[in-house]
């Protein structure tokens, strides 16, 4: 069959124009011409499960990618991660806190993740050897009374309430990973006898109770003064129910470097055994960008946003003026601060 030139001469300029049509990449991924996993990627969820579903559900917008979700504690997956090796079904682990990330690394369960993932982050919210990252963040504060104490009897340090005069007066909850990733700081700022010191004289001071938001109703109603917890379960409280379990109470910082000023790293790192590399680590890449952190500055999680230069939500006390003490996320050793919490008699 006989080709006009014209025509010729315009299916030519076609394919050159085709040819020259930029290729669109998902995030973590070389081109479009690389199709996503259909089944997708499994998170152990460690963290809140209602955070996790609002960056669940942008990514998946956004990329495609289908996210299945376990939901469980820090230790609980942690130690579940361990167990299940390299047979472990999950692509990608989150917490609330540091140690059970320093668990599964130190069992050398992570793969490296790439540069442009870290890259967004500071130093000080992730380990050095980047095998995983920081995503948010959250602070150590006393939570007080305000009707039993006024801001010139309250404690200069978070060790002040080993002293004798605050028995029965102020409470935690020991056996949630949230305090005892404080007590994995006070341990590494400290060392491991003046924890054991403060810890006994915890036995002897502290109320326990079963989670933070319990410890706050009960300085809320005047039954302790005041009590060791994070910072979010005030400032959700006082958004979502205008002070309902709350209105009582205030926060106090401690900073200076104190103990007590800890910021605690909530972490996501990718598995070593993950057959989906490319869609995990595009996960992780999206809490580290842009995407995930605008999650923490809009949303109800009132946790702070770590990374890429976004500003954390409003109603939070600026990340900067916190002064906490630096602390090592990758060494916080949660075996060590559990002997010493059950040899004191905490657990």
């Amino acid at each position: 069959m006989k080709i006009s030139r014209s025509r010729f001469v315009r299916s030519l300029a076609l394919a050159s124009a085709l040819a020259a049509l930029p290729v669109v990449a998902l995030p973590g991924f070389a081109s479009a011409q690389t199709a996503p996993s259909a089944d997708g990627i499994t998170v152990y969820n460690a963290q809140h499960a209602s955070l996790t579903k609002e960056w669940v559900e942008r990514f998946t917008r956004e990329t495609g990618i289908k996210v299945t979700v376990r939901n469980g504690s820090d230790m609980e997956l942690g130690n579940q991660i361990v167990q299940e090796g390299a047979a472990s079904p999950a692509d990608v682990f989150l917490t609330e806190n540091s140690p059970a990330m320093a668990l599964v690394d130190n069992a050398g369960l992570f793969a490296p993740l790439g540069a442009e993932t870290l890259a967004p982050v500071p130093d000080s919210f992730r380990p050095a050897n980047g095998h995983w990252v920081g995503i948010a963040a959250r602070s150590t504060v006393f939570a007080y009374n305000t009707g039993k104490l006024t801001q010139d009897k309250l404690p200069k340090s978070l060790l002040d309430l080993a002293n004798p005069e605050w028995k029965g007066r102020w409470a935690a909850s020991p056996a949630g990973a949230d305090f005892q990733a404080i007590v994995g700081a006070l341990l590494q700022l400290k060392g491991e006898a003046a924890t054991a010191s403060w810890l006994k004289a915890m036995k002897e001071n502290a109320k326990p109770y079963r989670g933070n938001s319990v410890a706050m109703k009960a300085v809320n109603a005047g039954e302790v003064e005041g009590a060791v917890i994070y910072h979010y379960y005030y400032i959700g409280d006082q958004a979502r129910t205008g002070g309902e379990n709350s209105k009582n109470v205030a926060l106090h910082y401690f900073r200076n470097g104190d103990p007590g000023a800890f910021v605690s790293i909530s972490g996501a790192g990718m598995l070593a055994s993950s057959k989906n590399k490319r869609e995990a680590e595009a996960f992780v890449k999206f809490l580290t960008g842009k995407g995930g952190q605008e999650v923490l500055r809009d949303g109800d999680s009132y946790e702070y946003a770590v990374a890429g230069g976004i500003a954390s939500n409003a109603k939070l006390e600026p990340l900067d003026k916190l002064q906490a003490p630096k602390v090592k996320p990758e060494a916080l050793n949660n075996k060590a601060v559990t002997d010493l919490m059950t040899a004191a008699g905490l657990l």
